[in-house]
């Protein structure tokens, strides 16, 4: 992948929308993938590339980047896979301990609480500082819970179009995102 080693190698940056949400918690995380998958989609030249969901910040990113470079290569967002309780699948429920994984499963109930506020015509400011609170009380450490419209920009008004709820918290050592549109059927 690095012919010459990471040191000196050409760095991506795509502005704008890595260094918030997700990316104000892991500087660099995104330019990283961005970097990566730039390198991956030159070497292999793909047709079609699917992303998850889940992680709708990454996927934002990838079809930004792939926009912006003119790559010849169609996103395909794959759905959210989910547990039966509702919690959203992932690598990292393996290092929830005890009572966590039964608690991460409030991050889904929180999301589908802020489409339903957001139905009441509830200011996205409270939705969003509410949420923050339940989830705290939960036993969370929240990096954000938002929301925001389909490009990652803030939302004016909670009769917008388009709009999603994300939500990044810590439970004990493990750090959950999950994401819910609000106009998805």
């Amino acid at each position: 992948m690095y012919p010459f080693g990471t040191m000196g190698c050409v760095q991506m940056h795509v502005p704008g929308i890595t260094d918030i949400l997700c990316g104000a918690h892991r500087p660099g995380h995104f330019n990283g993938v961005a970097q990566v998958v730039a390198r991956l989609f030159n070497m292999v030249q793909p047709d079609v590339a699917v992303f998850g969901r889940k992680d709708y910040q990454q996927l934002q990113v990838i079809r930004y980047m792939t926009t912006e470079m003119s790559f010849p290569v169609a996103i395909v967002a794959a759905p959210t896979l989910r547990e039966a309780d509702g919690l959203a699948m992932s690598s990292r429920n393996q290092y929830l301990e005890g009572d966590e994984r039964h608690t991460a499963t409030f991050i889904y109930r929180t999301l589908q609480w802020m489409r339903e506020q957001r139905g009441y015509g509830l200011p996205i400011d409270r939705i969003e500082d509410e949420a923050r609170q339940q989830l705290e009380m939960a036993g969370f450490t929240v990096d954000y819970a938002e929301v925001r419209r389909a490009d990652l920009s803030r939302a004016r008004s909670p009769d917008e179009p388009g709009l999603l709820a994300l939500v990044a918290a810590r439970l004990g050592r493990t750090r959950l995102i999950d994401n819910l549109e609000f106009d998805a059927g």
